[in-house]
């Protein structure tokens, strides 16, 4: 794919919940370009989880087009966006959603397990995946004493760089991040994002990150208001996610 083209580009959104008239999203136009940094915000309730579900491939619009990487995500089936969702996006959840009884370790493998793809990537960059979990967990400040331990009995902030060091091994296209700093202090999301952006950068990755806290925008390349963009702000429509 070259360079200038869009990882994620979105043409006349309109999603709405069964037994709603209006729509909680209605978005025209919305293009992430490859390696592009974005940061999203908005008031609560006003659809960025619903967005981010629409671009992951979880749910589909009511009308329109949602395509990543080229693909028309409402023309696929489930099984073929869980594919694509797997193979090409790396997503750090609000909640970090780490297996509790697995190991750091084994939590970060799990992507790799789930897509072929994403194996073979860090396969034909000469590693074993096991060396590249590794190198990601002490790239993100895991020591290596937490290796072994599970999930469930980390710190927050551990779990919070776990979760990223899931969502970048095997070099995804687009790595989707949800509130994942609001547990932590400033000076701490400072750092977990600088650390986030630097290993994006080493894949060329795109970034779309969601958060309330507006400090943290300047690591960003751009700055998008959701109500800005999104036609159906101020109305009936209310987004549940």
């Amino acid at each position: 794919m070259p360079a200038d083209e869009s990882v994620v580009e979105i043409t006349d959104l309109v999603f709405r919940w069964p037994r709603q008239h209006a729509p909680c999203l209605d978005v025209p136009q919305l293009c992430l370009a490859r390696g592009e940094h974005t940061f999203l915000h908005g008031p609560s309730g006003c659809g960025k989880s619903t967005l981010l579900s629409l671009i992951a491939g979880v749910a589909t619009p009511t009308t329109g087009r949602v395509a990543l990487l080229g693909q028309d995500l409402g023309r696929l089936s489930s099984r073929r966006r869980d594919a694509l969702r797997a193979d090409h996006i790396g997503y750090i959840f609000q909640q970090f959603n780490l297996v509790p009884y697995l190991s750091a370790l084994d939590n970060v493998l799990l992507a790799c397990r789930f897509s072929t793809s994403r194996r073979a990537r860090v396969e034909a960059g000469g590693a074993s995946l096991r060396a590249e979990a590794e190198r990601l967990l002490r790239r993100l400040d895991v020591s290596a004493d937490l290796w072994r331990a599970s999930a469930a009995t980390l710190s927050v902030g551990q779990q919070q760089r776990v979760a990223a060091a899931r969502a970048l091994i095997g070099g995804p296209a687009l790595i989707i991040a949800d509130e994942p700093t609001s547990a932590l202090d400033g000076e701490r999301q400072q750092a977990f994002l600088d650390l986030l952006l630097a290993e994006a950068n080493g894949v060329g990755a795109t970034v779309l990150f969601v958060s309330h806290d507006h400090r943290l925008a300047a690591s960003f390349d751009r700055n998008l208001a959701l109500p800005q963009i999104n036609r159906a702000a101020g109305g009936e429509g209310v987004c549940a996610i």
